[in-house]
């Protein structure tokens, strides 16, 4: 049996979450929670309903993964400067210091990935995996946008 690109794209997928559950093992983070991080220390402090539509996720779930992560002390809230009804997520001292190292160890494995491949076919590659990501999101979109319509259908 051939093995296509597709195969290799899911084996990849699944070396990232093995290699990610591996260097959060023994500690209260998951993925979902590092996901959650990881958003925070990219856009700063986010409300929680700004966090669940960056997740893509119910506010509800955000509400969990939030509660978890202030009880292993990575996130607090704190007020929001212009709702009071709302509150802030933000990052503790100890996350921020976990999410810069994440973000150091991020750019050595995609150097050490990189390194793999000759670098005269770097910059084709670094395309290729950007047209074939383009391409998925927008498969990816359409198929959610006609299972919507189906539902409205439906209802």
């Amino acid at each position: 049996m051939d093995v296509t690109v597709l195969d290799r794209l899911l084996q990849i997928s699944e070396l990232f979450q093995r290699d990610l559950a591996n260097a959060f093992a023994g500690t209260p983070l998951t993925t979902a929670r590092v996901r959650v991080l990881w958003v925070l220390a990219h856009r700063g402090p986010s409300a929680q309903h700004d966090l669940a539509d960056a997740l893509e996720t119910s506010p509800r779930n955000v509400t969990g993964l939030v509660d978890a992560l202030e009880a292993a002390g990575y996130v607090r809230r704190a007020p929001h400067p212009t709702d009071r009804r709302a509150y802030l997520v933000e990052l503790t001292a100890v996350a921020s210091e976990q999410m810069e190292r994440m973000r150091v160890d991020h750019a050595e494995l995609s150097a050490a990935l990189l390194a793999a491949v000759p670098e005269s076919d770097r910059d084709a590659l670094e395309r290729g995996v950007a047209a074939i990501a383009d391409r998925l999101e927008t498969l990816v979109l359409a198929d959610e946008a006609a299972r919507a319509a189906v539902r409205e259908a439906s209802a």
